[in-house]
């Protein structure tokens, strides 16, 4: 799957078939292309999209949302399982990457990032340091993917760059406010783009109440009351 928006023609050819040298193509800014794979399971309905992976050196796992701080893992434990740690490997301080895979793609819910390649302007996680060099072709997503019905952005900087893209693909919107929804079409489909807060601890909102409204997602995706944007 190609999941990128192409910036053009040379930075291509730099990265597509020679990643490890991708380096050379930027005049030494050190951009950082995606390390992971899309995780897009059969029949995709939820798509989780956050803004780009941390340095590796803070991973605790290959997989998304790998950073042991991050709560993602911890919300969707609360809201499925009643248990903050129903993904977690306390003893070890990991997260339990089969588990949490094998959960995905039972509830349908596929996850990568709104950025495919970036330029970090400091040595941190930090959104705002963030430079989008390629942004993820959201629209092209959204057509390989025909059973989609909700993308969730994690965060202020995936909404940002997600919304620019579905702009630039002439689906321009509003952003939803945190913990609601906005909705859109693509090709006579409904969607929704949900702005959810961010899962990490920097956010400063409890890990019970982010689970709440996490929790929406997936009470909307059971009304019978849908908006219908493209009649």
């Amino acid at each position: 799957m190609n999941a990128s928006a192409q910036t053009g023609a040379d930075i291509g050819e730099c990265y597509d078939n020679a990643p490890d040298n991708a380096s050379r193509c930027f005049n030494n800014m050190n951009p950082e292309i995606h390390p992971l794979q899309p995780f897009f399971p059969a029949g995709t309905k939820y798509l989780f999209l956050g803004s780009f992976p941390p340095k590796r050196e803070r991973w605790c796992m290959e997989f998304y949302y790998p950073n042991f701080q991050n709560d993602m893992w911890r919300i969707f434990g609360v809201i499925l399982f009643g248990d903050k740690n129903h993904f977690v490997n306390t003893a070890e301080k990991r997260f339990e990457r089969k588990a949490i895979e094998a959960f995905l793609a039972e509830r349908r819910i596929g996850v990568y990032d709104a950025a495919r390649v970036v330029i970090r302007h400091s040595d941190n996680a930090a959104d705002k340091d963030l430079e989008v060099v390629e942004a993820t072709d959201i629209v092209g997503i959204i057509r390989e993917l025909p059973e989609l019905e909700s993308i969730v952005a994690t965060g202020q900087k995936a909404l940002d760059t997600i919304i620019e893209q579905l702009a630039k693909g002439g689906i321009p919107i509003s952003p939803p406010a945190v913990g609601s929804y906005t909705a859109f079409c693509v090709d006579g489909r409904d969607l929704r783009l949900y702005r959810m807060p961010s899962s990490s601890r920097a956010y400063p909102l409890a890990l019970e109440k982010k689970a709440d409204i996490y929790k929406q997602i997936f009470l909307f995706s059971h009304c019978s009351d849908r908006v219908q944007c493209c009649q």
